[in-house]
C-alpha cells in the first residue's frame, strides 16, 4: 500500500511530467507543423484541415518526448525535495534509497505502459490517417490543385496558370505548360475551362485556345482547338491502395511476411519499427533510474548537486544517441536489432544494481545539507 509520503512524490512528479510534455511536445508540434504551412499559403488548404493533420501528429512527438519528460520531472522533483531538505529528513527517518525511488519507479513504469499504448495502437492508427489525408488533399483538392493568379507546378515537368475560378469550377484565363515528354514541351493557353476528376486523375477541360509546340526540326507549331483535355496528375493509386510506411502500420503488420515488392525491398525497416515498438517505452525506466542513481550516488547536499544533474544529463543524452545509432545499424543489419533492447535495458540495470549497492551512511544533519 503506498504510504503517504509516496503519494506526495507521485502527485509531485505527475505535474513536472505534464507540464514538461506539453512543452516539449508543442515545442516538436510546432516546428514539424510548419512544414504544412505551404499548405495553406500557397496551395488554400483550409484552415480546419491543416489544424486536423497536424494533429494527427501529435501521438508520434507524445511517444519520443515521452521517456524525457519522465527523466526531467524525476530530476526538477527529487532534486527540489534534496534542495528543502526533504530528502534529508527522509533519508535520516530511516527509508532506503530504493524506498525513496519508489514513487519515480512507479511513475515511469506508468509512462511506459502510456508509451506502449501509444506505439502500438494510438500513433500508427493518427499516422495512417495523416498520410490518407495528405495523399488526398495533395491529388483531389482542386483548391489546392489550382490557385487563381498563382503559377502552380505540379512536379517538375508541368506548370499551371488561371487568372480566374469560379465557385462552380470555372476557370478563365488558363496557361499550362507541359514538359513531361522529353524533348516536346508544349504550352497550351485558353480562354476557359474546368478542372474534372476521372479515375485515372484529374484532368483540365480547356475551351476556345491553342496548343504551341515544337516539331521536329525544331520550328514553332500552333494548333487552335474548340475543346483540349490535359491530365494534370495521377489517381491510378488510391489513399487505401499505396504502400503503407512501417509507421502506419500495426504491431501484428509489421510480421506478416508479404511477396509485396515495396515489403521485400523494406524489410529490414518494417523489422526495425518493429522492435522499436517493443524498446523504445523501456527507454522511461532506464532514463527514470538513471536519474535516480545519479541523484542518489552520495550526500544529500547542495555542493556535489549540479555535477550529479549534468552526469545524469550527459548519461541519457549518451543513451539516446546509442539508441538512435541502433536503429540507423538495424536498419541495414537486421541482427543489430539486439543492440536497440541493450540500450534500453542495461543502463536500466546498471542503475538498479547502484541503488541497491548503495551504502547506508549516517543520518546527515540539515546544516551539513545546506552547506
Amino acid at each position: 500500500m503506498f504510504r503517504r509520503i509516496d503519494r506526495y512524490i507521485v502527485r509531485q512528479l505527475v505535474v513536472a511530467i505534464v507540464y514538461v510534455l506539453i512543452c516539449l511536445t508543442a515545442a516538436i508540434w510546432l516546428t514539424q507543423s510548419l512544414r504544412l504551412v505551404d499548405l495553406i499559403v500557397n496551395r488554400g488548404l483550409p484552415l480546419s484541415t491543416f489544424l486536423y493533420l497536424t494533429v494527427l501528429l501529435l501521438p508520434q512527438f507524445l511517444a519520443l518526448v515521452l521517456p524525457i519528460a519522465c527523466f526531467s520531472a524525476i530530476l526538477f522533483t527529487y532534486n527540489r525535495m534534496i534542495g528543502d531538505s526533504e530528502m534529508v529528513v527522509l533519508f535520516g527517518s530511516g527509508m532506503s534509497p530504493l524506498s525513496l525511488a519508489r514513487p519515480a519507479l512507479v511513475a515511469a513504469i506508468a509512462v511506459t505502459a502510456i508509451g506502449y499504448a501509444l506505439m502500438m495502437y494510438f500513433m500508427p492508427a493518427a499516422y495512417r490517417d495523416f498520410k490518407d489525408m495528405q495523399f488526398e488533399v495533395r491529388n483531389t483538392y482542386s483548391n489546392v490543385l489550382l490557385r487563381e493568379g498563382v503559377f502552380t507546378s505540379m512536379g517538375d515537368k508541368l506548370t499551371v496558370y488561371i487568372r480566374q475560378q469560379t465557385s462552380e469550377g470555372q476557370l478563365f484565363g488558363i496557361l499550362i505548360h507541359d514538359g513531361r515528354q522529353p524533348g516536346k514541351p508544349e504550352t497550351l493557353i485558353a480562354e476557359q475551362g474546368a478542372l474534372v476528376t476521372t479515375e485515372t486523375g484529374p484532368r483540365v477541360v480547356l475551351v476556345n485556345g491553342n496548343r504551341q509546340a515544337l516539331d521536329e526540326q525544331g520550328r514553332l507549331t500552333t494548333l487552335y482547338f474548340d475543346r483540349y483535355t490535359v491530365e494534370i496528375g495521377s489517381m491510378q493509386q488510391a489513399a487505401g491502395e499505396r504502400w503503407r510506411e512501417p509507421r502506419e502500420r500495426f504491431f501484428h503488420e509489421l510480421l506478416v511476411v508479404s511477396d509485396n515488392a515495396d515489403d521485400v525491398r523494406f524489410r529490414n525497416r518494417l523489422r526495425t519499427e518493429a522492435h522499436d515498438r517493443l524498446a523504445s517505452p523501456l527507454l522511461s525506466i532506464s532514463y527514470a533510474l538513471i536519474g535516480l542513481a545519479c541523484l542518489f550516488s552520495g550526500e544529500f547536499s547542495r555542493r556535489g548537486r549540479p555535477y550529479r544533474l549534468l552526469t545524469a544529463v550527459l548519461l541519457v543524452f549518451g543513451c539516446q544517441a546509442l539508441y538512435m545509432a541502433s536503429i540507423t545499424l538495424a536498419n541495414r543489419m537486421p541482427a543489430a536489432a539486439g543492440l536497440m533492447y541493450a540500450c534500453a535495458v542495461v543502463p536500466a540495470l546498471i542503475s538498479l544494481f547502484v541503488l541497491l549497492h548503495r551504502r547506508r551512511r549516517p543520518p546527515v544533519s540539515l546544516e551539513a545539507a545546506s552547506a
